[in-house]
């Protein structure tokens, strides 16, 4: 995988179209009652900790202040918890609590209506494939479970997979895409990035803080526009793209593995139909 190719080939993996029907699943979740966006970020929490509101509120697409809201209600419920962030003494981790769990499991059957609509595209045979096919990608086989569930832990798990091959590097999978997007357009604009990476310019200036901190990625002066920063990366965000590059190939083999060429065939036209048109 040549280096000015990564951006591509990672914006046409399995895992990244993974990632937009997760994400269409969550904004539909988030535009329902209360108690659906209280089931979302329950089942986040309970595939992961958070590492603070504000990652939390970035990665399912939540308003900051209304965050702040749901976690205090949630955590008077007895269902969260937060504590201090050992590596930011000014966040709090997240964590679910064994209520909360309770809590979560009494809340599926919005989950399972919102599951038919989003799967309306889909035969009932193909909905039923759908579902066995993405079982494969989970420990345990779990066919019996909605289409939602299983897209989440899906990717849950594959993004767990590759935070372990980027461990030593000190990254995590949030930080594939970016990394290559800004080699490739690299100086570019933040909001350049965000609209490549198909994210908020809130989460993209999350993502970049931490690679800034990281020492990967450097705030220049925009050439054409004096008035906002270029990003580019550094020399050593250069050096980690050969342990990017490294971790999609493995992630990528992982799960061919666990699928067979055949099935992740199969599997891509399946979720295709479960987004919008563009």
């Amino acid at each position: 995988m040549e280096e000015r190719t990564l951006s591509t080939a990672l914006r046409g993996s399995l895992g990244a179209l993974l990632r937009r029907v997760y994400a269409r699943f969550t904004a539909e979740a988030l535009r329902d009652d209360p108690q659906s966006r209280d089931f979302v970020v329950l089942d986040t929490l309970a595939d992961q900790d958070a590492d603070s509101q504000h990652e939390l509120a970035e990665r399912l697409g939540i308003n900051r202040t209304i965050m702040v809201r749901l976690i205090d209600r949630l955590q008077d419920a007895g269902y969260v918890t937060r504590t201090r962030n050992p590596a930011n003494r000014r966040s709090y981790v997240l964590s679910i609590t064994d209520e909360g769990r309770k809590a979560r499991e009494a809340m599926r059957e919005a989950v399972a209506a919102r599951d038919a609509r989003i799967t309306a595209p889909l035969t009932s045979p193909e909905r039923q494939r759908l579902n066995e096919l993405l079982s494969l990608l989970l420990p345990e086989p779990e066919p019996l479970q909605t289409t939602a569930y299983l897209v989440a832990q899906a990717h849950y798990r594959l993004r767990r997979m590759g935070d372990a091959f980027l461990a030593d590097a000190g990254l995590r999978t949030r930080h594939f895409g970016s990394l290559a997007a800004i080699d490739e357009l690299g100086p570019c604009p933040q909001q350049r990035l965000a609209r490549r990476m198909n994210i908020t310019e809130p989460a993209a200036a999350q993502i970049v803080e931490e690679l800034v901190q990281l020492g990967l990625v450097a705030r220049g002066q925009d050439p054409h526009d004096r008035r906002r920063y270029a990003l580019e990366l550094t020399g050593l965000g250069r050096e980690r793209l050969v342990v990017v590059r490294d971790a999609v190939e493995r992630l990528q083999a992982e799960v061919l593995d666990l699928l067979g060429a055949d099935a992740e065939r199969e599997l891509r036209p399946l979720l295709a139909r479960l987004l919008p048109e563009e």
